[in-house]
């Protein structure tokens, strides 16, 4: 297929983000941050916040009870979405909650002094900084696995890293800044080799790419809605089953009980026993929309979409003599680059001017940026709804900023 050739059919109109707000388009090429929100979505989360509206878990009136079925059928359809069962899967305020639930829960239970954790460099703030405070208060120790030349995680290195001590391996399937895949397989047997769990940040992943948690063999995987054109403050924290079981409760209050007296307190099963309080119920049926909505497309269509742009703007870039590349020439719908001279918060705002949207800083990714050893880069990543246009016009205001600065 050549560059030129992205195999979706335009899917802009269903997408009302996608215009400024004088009906010109918008290039959106910052879907890694966040994605835009398709009619389909917008239409299911106001319904759910209208018509269809009532508490749930607690009404014996007729409305309550079918919110109640739309709730946990969003969850069983979330699930279902990455090869779950729906038991296995608890409604978290996003990828960030999830892991810090795992860290605070079962982290807590399985993490002892002297203890080891392994992360990588490329990773998120949000799968650094909660095993930074576990492994701060259980006394334990987190080592960092390297990259390779070209951004991926190496697994090489992290086989011989690991040791019986660690209890956890918890990696990005997919860089949010480099787009480097990670062979999720490998590093599972790995961590399982050594008798560690594995958990999968799949924040970039469950978006691009068919995620199944069975057959991948994880033990934890957290995504975001958001990302997955759903809608915010809502995401989700997958585990195994018996995991689940044993892990304690991570807050208290209604919802997530058993039986309560002053004397003492029982919980409920999982997931139930993870979510106190009130859940986000609109965002729960809205985010079991986005899940549908994709899966109509295919995940493989998307991919293979992401693939041909990611392709054709790297060889456009790479024709440039004065930007820098970061990442492998497979990325996964995500380009990071340099232009010499030109920082990329300036590329960023006169691109602005030019209705095109890309991300500029160190993409809460500050341990790889001083491994680049680079302040920040630009960032241009794809969704669905990406095409040559959008490319086109990234181009096109690259091309004016370089002008601009001589």
């Amino acid at each position: 297929m050549s560059v030129t050739e992205a195999p979706l059919l335009a899917l802009k109109g269903d997408f009302p983000g996608l215009a400024t707000s004088s009906g010109e388009p918008w290039h959106y090429l910052d879907s890694g941050a966040t994605a835009q929100k398709p009619f389909a979505v917008i239409e299911a989360m106001t319904r759910a916040l209208g018509v269809d509206y009532a508490t749930v878990h607690r009404g014996v009136y007729a409305r309550s009870a079918e919110m109640t079925l739309a709730y946990e059928a969003a969850r069983r359809r979330v699930a279902a979405f990455i090869g779950g069962k729906e038991d296995e899967l608890v409604f978290t305020r996003g990828a960030t909650e999830a892991i810090n639930l795992v860290a605070a829960t079962w982290g807590e239970v399985n993490v002892g002094a002297g203890d080891r954790i392994l992360i990588s460099q490329l990773e998120h703030h949000s799968n650094i900084v909660p095993w930074q405070m576990l492994a701060r208060r259980k006394g334990a120790h987190i080592d960092i696995c390297p990259l390779t030349e070209d951004g991926r995680i190496d697994l090489d290195a992290a086989e011989a890293m690991l040791t019986p001590e660690h209890k956890l391996v918890a990696l990005a399937h997919v860089s949010n800044v480099l787009g480097s895949v990670l062979d999720v397989e490998r590093a599972v047997a790995l961590a399982h080799g050594v008798g560690a769990k594995m958990l999968v940040d799949g924040c970039q992943a469950v978006p691009r790419l068919a995620v199944d948690v069975a057959a991948l063999g994880c033990d934890f995987c957290a995504f975001s809605a958001h990302k997955l054109y759903g809608p915010t403050g809502i995401g989700a924290l997958w585990a195994k089953g018996e995991i689940l079981a044993d892990m304690p409760p991570y807050q208290g209050g209604g919802a997530m009980i058993d039986k309560v007296t002053f004397e003492r307190t029982t919980y409920a099963p999982p997931p139930q026993r993870f979510e106190a309080g009130t859940p986000a119920i609109t965002e729960a049926v809205a985010f079991a929309a986005a899940c549908d909505y994709v899966a109509d497309i295919g995940l493989d269509a998307i991919h293979a979409h992401e693939t041909v742009l990611v392709a054709q703007l790297r060889e456009v870039l790479g024709a440039m003599n004065d930007v820098t590349l970061f990442g492998p020439e497979d990325s996964a719908g995500i380009v990071s680059f340099l232009i010499d001279g030109i920082h990329p918060h300036d590329l960023g705002t006169i691109l602005d001017e030019e209705n095109v949207a890309i991300r500029a800083g160190h993409h809460c990714a500050q341990p790889l940026m001083d491994h680049l050893g680079v302040p920040a880069t630009a960032r241009a990543s794809f969704g669905l709804y990406s095409d040559e246009a959008d490319v086109a016009a990234l181009v096109r205001g690259i091309e004016r900023t370089k002008r601009i600065f001589g």
